[in-house]
């Protein structure tokens, strides 16, 4: 079977379920809506490849009174008394961004770049955050 494309929403809406089946097998699965083009994906697949093509670069630092966590570049950073409590800190702070990024930020210059990051962090749950921030737990 090849690529699943219907040219106008009316037609995507007719056939929605070999759209989604498309999608979730991962065959190319696109609407054209007057003059854009938008592709369905099934969450996981993107999930695991924004995950793969997306490093994390968080680095953590020991303090004093605990850890800090922070991702050069963005606005994101944590603090625990243990490292666990940083990391579940920013995973929170994951979240809160990504909100943000929704409702206000999402055009904005500094941020408008961001949206791979949105995505992952949306599509994640708080473990699968956890091991993209330090890596799988041996």
């Amino acid at each position: 079977m090849t690529a699943v494309h219907f040219d106008s929403y009316t037609d995507a809406r007719a056939h929605l379920k070999a759209l989604l089946d498309a999608a979730e097998r991962g065959r190319v699965a696109t609407v054209r809506r007057e003059s854009s083009t938008t592709a369905l994906v099934d969450v996981d697949r993107l999930r695991r490849y924004l995950a793969a093509v997306t490093p994390s670069r968080a680095q953590a630092v020991p303090e004093a009174d605990g850890w800090s966590i922070f991702i050069p570049g963005l606005p994101i950073a944590a603090d625990g008394r243990t490292f666990n409590e940083a990391v579940t800190e920013m995973v929170d702070a994951l979240r809160e961004y990504a909100e943000d990024w929704q409702d206000h930020l999402l055009d904005a210059p500094n941020h408008h770049e961001n949206w791979g990051l949105v995505q992952l962090i949306s599509l994640s749950d708080d473990d699968q955050l956890r091991e993209w921030l330090v890596g799988k737990a041996r």
